[in-house]
């Protein structure tokens, strides 16, 4: 039985070593030299009484003792690593860090949060921009608002809302010219397209609203495209052409006269998709978590009234 436990400074050294295989690599992440490193790695075979590496001319691989502690270090130095992250959080309660993905932070989140800053002075709010998954048990996030079917086990899934598609565009591109009293005038306009797909499911395009609208004879290849609807709504903002708006993060530009909406005709978003919010099925120690939970649901149903009462406008001049 092995009654000596080797310190955390020889299991960070072994664990960087064993992942990189390289002791150069390994003394670069942790700040120290290599020699540093092979010192820590002789005292733990030393330790073991077992090699760790085999080491030839060329290459570097772990043996089987290797590989055993390499598994059990790692995942004791990931668990201490989410500890401390959990201990951080309870001493600055007013900290909190959100995840979002970029067109929902551009269009929704960011332009509220002051409101949320006028609720609760002291807070520091941090906002992650990331299409990425968030893995709460790894990473330094609270809440996170993504776009999905609402499937996160273990964790808790609040719906944020769902949205509507119609066309959206700036009212400076509308002229007795270019007017846009029936759909088919669309065709006059250049058409800004969103090239995206809700895993396998198709996202409300122009081809399907045309259709929709009695239209088929039109190019759904010609115009601009862009893979991200913050890119797309901007370029209608600024007078680029007519694109398809999601109704909640297009909802303030409406309000503001940035953009008008020419057609009452909207497409539903899949059904199976709507934008959460997510957090841990227990947050009773981060009070902060709940408000910004609450404040985001409130803030979307703010958001879908104001929705309920825009209607198309007149546009011709």
């Amino acid at each position: 039985m092995i009654e000596l436990f080797p310190g955390l400074r020889s299991l960070r050294a072994f664990d960087a070593a064993a992942t990189h295989l390289n002791f150069t690599r390994a003394a670069d992440l942790l700040g120290v030299t290599p020699a540093a490193i092979s010192h820590q790695i002789k005292e733990l075979e030393a330790l073991l009484g077992a090699p760790l590496f085999t080491r030839t001319s060329r290459s570097m691989r772990l043996t089987k003792e290797g590989e055993i502690l390499h598994t059990a270090a790692h995942e004791s130095l990931e668990v201490l690593s989410r500890a401390l992250l959990r201990i951080k959080r309870l001493e600055n309660r007013q900290q909190i860090r959100v995840s979002a993905s970029p067109s929902l932070a551009a269009k929704w989140l960011v332009p509220r949060l002051e409101r949320f800053l006028a609720l609760h002075p002291g807070a520091d709010v941090r906002v992650d921009v990331s299409h990425a998954v968030v893995d709460f048990d790894r990473e330094d996030v609270d809440i996170a608002i993504r776009f999905g079917e609402g499937k996160y086990p273990g964790l808790r899934a609040d719906l944020l809302f769902q949205d509507n598609v119609f066309p959206v565009c700036s009212p400076r591109i509308i002229t007795k010219e270019k007017p846009l009293k029936t759909p088919r005038d669309l065709l006059r306009h250049t058409l800004i397209h969103l090239d995206w797909e809700a895993q396998g499911s198709p996202w409300p395009n122009w081809k399907m609203w045309m259709k929709a609208s009695g239209i088929n004879d039109f190019d759904d290849r010609a115009g601009l495209h862009f893979g991200q609807t913050s890119y797309a709504v901007q370029a209608a903002i600024d007078g680029l052409g007519v694109a398809l708006g999601d109704s909640n993060l297009v909802a303030d530009d409406l309000a503001a006269g940035r953009l008008v909406k020419p057609f009452e005709l909207s497409l539903r978003a899949p059904k199976s998709f709507a934008y959460f919010v997510i957090s841990r099925t227990d947050t009773a120690d981060a009070p902060l978590v709940d408000a910004f939970r609450d404040w985001c649901l409130a803030e979307a149903k703010s958001t879908e009234n104001r929705l309920s009462a825009t209607s198309a406008v007149e546009t011709s001049r």
